[in-house]
């Protein structure tokens, strides 16, 4: 049996309008809701907000820390680590997807000063502002002591009362700071650096009393660090109790359970220096004492054992005396000997002197001389008369010659060719003519081949 009344249309949404309801849901019934997890995907853009998810074993959400809000967090949030916050739920619509931001963050299990406390001092580890070797030595006996801390609280006046129990002939002066509160970390820092424009005192002391880690949040301040760690001055840090650790403890050239003990240790206790100055002096007295006595005994004994100077002087004149002989002896000696020498080797230089050898040569020159003038007369004659003689039998041959005796040499005018034939020209053929002197150009009127007339 079919209804009468009709199915009434159903609502249809659109991507915005269900967005926004959800968004306003979710809005509206967690407004402002804590939440614990752990941090993934932490990332800060240039715009300065937290973007990072929260998770747990078996769900995760987006969340968002805007600057103004993070501004204000004593530690650095970082992968892993599990928090706990206070903000609202939202909706970010161009996605459709829903998210926490956060207005209020710490560490689970830990306090964000902790926190802070922990991540600076690995920082400044890792740059190593706690290294030894880069601790400067704190002075013996320094002539001037600086007291950086409050000027109103029992701290100042116990170490005062320590210092000039143990040592009077000290200066002290008091940089007076904040050693809490808000400013606190700005009074010591600036402390420091005059103290170090001034450059009069020999050594400081910054020291505070006990005090939760909250109290003590100036003295964990990357700022005061690094003003300790620039200083020139050696720094005895003695904030806190024997068991309080503060940041400045770590930069701090040396590090005092409490300020009285770093009154302590910056100066020696005068009356002991007193007593050690004594002992010294009658160690030093004894030693001195004890060392004249053996130099005067082993004086002695060398003084027994030195021979007289004029005894030695004496056997020096004699030994002198004696080698003056010998040397004079040796000496005479030797020039004999070398004048012998001297006297042979002229003479086998005369028997082999070059003068002898160059009159002989001379002579023998001459010979040669007189015998090379012969010869090449000789020679000189023999090659004329040959020449001579090829020289007549050239001339006969030559053909200027045979011209002379009344021949002559025809030719062609065109190429110069030498007329040996009659047949080689033709009647009326222009040839020249070569005489013993001069050349007679012609023209052939008729020819004989054979020594007949041409018809």
């Amino acid at each position: 049996m079919q209804s009468s009344d009709p199915i009434p249309d159903p609502k249809i949404y659109t991507i915005s309008q269900l967005t926004q309801n959800i968004k306003f849901l979710l809005e509206e019934h967690f407004s402002l809701v804590w939440i614990t997890g752990e941090i993934s995907n932490f990332r800060v853009p240039a715009s300065g907000h937290f973007y990072f998810t929260l998770k747990d074993d078996s769900a995760q959400i987006n969340s968002v820390m805007f600057k103004g809000q993070n501004r204000n967090l004593k530690f650095t949030p970082e992968d892993g680590m599990k928090i706990t916050g206070f903000g609202r739920i939202s909706v970010f619509e161009p996605r459709g997807t829903y998210q926490i931001i956060l207005e209020y963050l710490e560490p689970s299990g830990i306090g964000a000063l902790q926190a802070a406390f922990e991540q600076l001092k690995i920082k400044l580890a890792a740059e190593g502002l706690f290294d030894s070797e880069k601790k400067k030595p704190i002075p013996f006996l320094p002539e001037t002591i600086c007291l950086i801390t409050s000027p109103t609280g029992a701290v100042v006046h116990d170490m005062i009362r320590v210092i000039q129990r143990r040592y009077l002939a000290v200066d002290i002066e008091i940089l007076p700071v904040k050693v809490q509160g808000e400013g606190a970390e700005h009074e010591i820092s600036s402390a420091i650096e005059l103290l170090n424009q001034r450059q009069k005192a020999d050594i400081a002391i910054l020291a505070r009393g006990g005090g939760s880690l909250e109290d003590l949040s100036a003295f964990n301040s990357e700022k005061v660090a690094r003003s300790i760690f620039a200083s020139s001055i050696p720094i005895i840090s003695a904030v806190g109790h024997e068991t309080d650790f503060t940041i400045a403890d770590f930069v701090a050239d040396l590090r005092a359970p409490t300020p009285s003990v770093a009154a302590e240790l910056a100066v020696p206790v005068q009356s002991e220096l007193v007593y050690r100055i004594q002992t010294f002096y009658k160690r030093i007295c004894s030693r001195f004492r004890l060392n004249v006595n053996q130099h005067v005994s082993n004086l002695e004994k060398l003084s027994k054992r030195l021979v007289h100077p004029q005894k030695k002087l004496d056997d020096a004149k004699l030994r002198l005396d004696d080698y003056y002989i010998r040397l004079i002896k040796e000496f005479t000696r030797t020039i004999k000997s070398r004048r012998e020498k001297l006297s042979w080797l002229k003479q086998r230089l005369d028997s082999k002197s070059p003068f002898h050898l160059i009159e002989n040569n001379k002579k023998s020159l001459q010979q040669q001389i007189v015998l090379l003038e012969s010869l090449f007369t000789s020679f000189v004659n023999q090659l004329s008369l040959k020449y001579k003689e090829l020289y007549g039998r050239l001339h006969a041959l030559s053909p200027t010659a045979v011209l002379k005796r009344g021949y002559s040499i025809t030719r062609l005018i065109s190429d110069k060719t030498v007329v040996t034939d009659s047949t080689s020209v033709c009647i009326d053929q222009p040839v020249e003519v070569m005489l013993a002197r001069g050349i007679l150009f012609c023209r052939v009127e008729r020819k004989h081949p054979n020594g007949q007339d041409d018809v």
